[in-house]
């Protein structure tokens, strides 16, 4: 899987992660550098987890103010305002019923039903797309 990334100056960058026989291949590759990285399936996830975790307090650090949002609006990604952080991991509608996953920073999830009216709290401010 590759992906295009910009790096914190909004440098083209890119991001590949593969398969490697039973190990997982990672590269990064940066205008300035690049980073490789060969890995178990578990200390894959487990990076995957911290980068996750670390994305959450960055975006919560970087928000001066909390926005609300309708539940049938919510978005992957979209972090709830609160004491911990709580990431949308996924978003289903059925009718007027919106099912939302959420993820912890320790990487628990549950799923939640709320009314399509109801207002959720987050953390990020979304730009417009």
């Amino acid at each position: 899987m590759t992906s295009g990334i910009e790096d914190a100056e909004g440098r083209a960058a890119t991001l590949e992660v593969n398969p490697v026989g039973a190990r997982v291949g990672i590269r990064a590759g940066t205008p300035s550098g690049e980073l490789s990285l060969i890995c178990t399936p578990a200390r894959a996830r487990e990076l995957a987890a911290a980068l996750s975790l670390a994305a959450d307090e960055a975006d919560s650090a970087r928000t001066a103010e909390p926005v609300t949002v309708k539940a049938s609006e919510l978005r992957r990604g979209d972090v709830r305002d609160g004491d911990r952080a709580m990431t949308v991991d996924d978003v289903r509608v059925d009718g007027a019923t919106v099912h939302v996953t959420w993820k912890s920073g320790a990487g628990r999830s549950w799923s939640q039903g709320y009314d399509a009216d109801a207002d959720i709290t987050i953390r990020v401010v979304r730009e417009a797309s």
